[in-house]
C-alpha cells in the first residue's frame, strides 16, 4: 500500500455527509411528501453529530428545503446547501470516493451508469464534477476514472482490506476476470486485499446486490451482516450462504472475524413487490451510527445489534420505511466526507 494515499474507513472522522434533496424531477416525486419527512428526519439526525452538505437542484428547491428543515427545528447552523443539478438522490453510488492523500485528498470519479443503464444517470455521473466545480472541497484532486464503480458496491477496514461482491462487479464487467478486477480496484482503491462475496441478494434490490445491503465492515476485525433465520423465505438459502462465507474469512493476521447477524425483517410488499429492507444499510458518523427502521419488530433487535458492534457510539433510528419503495435505504442516499475535505463554513 502507498504510504500517502489511503481509502478511510466509515468510522475515521468527518467533516459532513453529503445528500441530495428529493423533488418533483425525481424519481421520488410519486410521494414526494412521505420522503421528505424521511429525509427531513435525516438531516435532523446527521447534525446532532456533523454538518450536513445537501445538493438542491435550483433556487426553489433550496428554499423549499431550507424552510421545511427550519420549521422542524433542525440545526440550519450545521446545513449548507450546494446547488447543482442531479438525476437523483443515490449519492452512495454517484457521489465522491474520497482517498487521504498527505494532508490533502483525491477523489474518485469512477463512472455512474444508473447501475448497469437501468436508470437515466448523465447528470449523475458529473455530480462530483459539479461538487469540485462549485468549490465545495479543499485540498483535493478530482480522478476521473472511465470504469463503472458504486461506492455501495465496496466496504473498507481503513487499512488495506476491500469488501465486495462478486455478482455486482461482474454484471457491470462482465468480460473481466476476477483476479484482474481484484487488481484493478486494489490498485485505483489503494488496498492490498480484496474479499468477494459469491452468495447475498436482497429481493427489491436493483443494484445487482450491493456489498452495504449485506455485510459491512464495523472495525478492522469485526463484520456486521444481514441474517435471514426463516427457512420459509426465499432469502434463506443465499443469505445461510453468505454467514458461512464470511465465517470463512481471515483478517490480515488469519483470525476469523468477529461476526454481528442483523435480525431478518418481515416482508414489506408495496402493491405485490417485495422491498429490500436491510438493517445492514446503516450509515456511521462521528460518534454514532444511523440505522434504518421500517416498523418492523425486528427494528429493536437490529439496534441491539448495532449496540453491541459499536459499544462506544450512540446509536439512532431513522424511519427508512418510504426509501425502500426506491430499492434503497438510508446509506444509499448518504455519502460521508473524511474529515478535512469540506469547510463547511464556506459553503453557500
Amino acid at each position: 500500500m502507498s504510504n500517502t494515499l489511503r481509502f478511510p474507513a466509515e468510522w475515521e472522522p468527518q467533516s459532513a455527509v453529503l445528500i441530495a434533496w428529493p423533488h418533483a424531477d425525481t424519481d421520488w416525486a410519486d410521494r414526494l411528501g412521505e420522503i421528505e419527512e424521511t429525509y427531513i428526519a435525516l438531516v435532523a439526525a446527521i447534525t446532532r453529530f456533523e454538518p450536513a452538505v445537501v445538493c438542491v437542484a435550483d433556487d426553489d428547491v433550496q428554499a423549499y428545503a431550507r424552510a421545511r428543515l427550519s420549521s422542524a427545528r433542525v440545526d440550519m447552523d450545521r446545513v449548507r446547501f450546494v446547488a447543482l443539478p442531479y438525476d437523483d438522490t443515490w449519492l452512495r453510488d454517484s457521489g465522491p470516493i474520497s482517498l487521504r492523500m498527505g494532508r490533502g485528498f483525491r477523489l474518485l470519479d469512477f463512472r455512474f451508469t444508473g447501475w448497469g443503464g437501468k436508470f437515466e444517470a448523465s447528470l449523475d455521473d458529473r455530480l462530483v464534477e459539479g461538487l469540485e466545480q462549485a468549490s465545495l472541497f479543499e485540498g483535493a484532486e478530482r480522478q476521473p476514472i472511465d470504469f463503472a464503480l458504486e461506492g455501495g458496491a465496496i466496504d473498507t477496514d481503513g487499512a488495506g482490506t476491500l469488501l465486495t461482491t462478486w455478482r455486482c462487479l461482474h454484471e457491470r464487467h462482465p468480460g473481466v476476470d476476477r483476479d484482474t478486477l481484484s487488481t484493478k480496484l486494489a490498485n485505483w482503491l489503494q488496498q492490498d486485499r480484496v474479499l468477494w462475496l459469491d452468495h447475498g441478494y436482497l429481493e427489491g434490490d436493483d443494484t445487482d446486490a450491493h456489498v452495504d445491503t449485506l455485510a459491512r465492515f464495523a472495525s478492522p476485525d469485526s463484520i456486521v451482516y444481514q441474517g435471514c433465520d426463516d427457512p420459509t423465505d426465499s432469502h434463506y438459502a443465499e443469505l445461510q450462504a453468505m454467514g458461512a462465507e464470511l465465517a470463512a474469512l481471515r483478517t490480515r493476521d488469519g483470525r476469523p472475524y468477529r461476526l454481528f447477524e442483523l435480525p431478518w425483517a418481515q416482508p414489506i410488499l408495496d402493491d405485490g413487490r417485495r422491498l429490500a429492507a436491510s438493517y445492514a444499510n446503516f450509515l456511521i458518523v462521528n460518534g454514532a451510527v444511523l440505522m434504518p427502521v421500517y416498523g418492523d419488530g425486528a427494528d429493536e433487535r437490529a439496534q441491539s445489534v448495532l449496540r453491541e458492534a459499536f459499544p462506544d457510539r450512540e446509536i439512532v433510528p431513522v424511519r427508512c420505511r418510504p426509501l425502500i419503495w426506491q430499492n434503497g435505504s438510508l446509506h444509499c442516499i448518504t455519502m460521508q466526507l473524511p474529515a478535512g475535505l469540506v469547510d463547511v463554513n464556506a459553503i453557500e
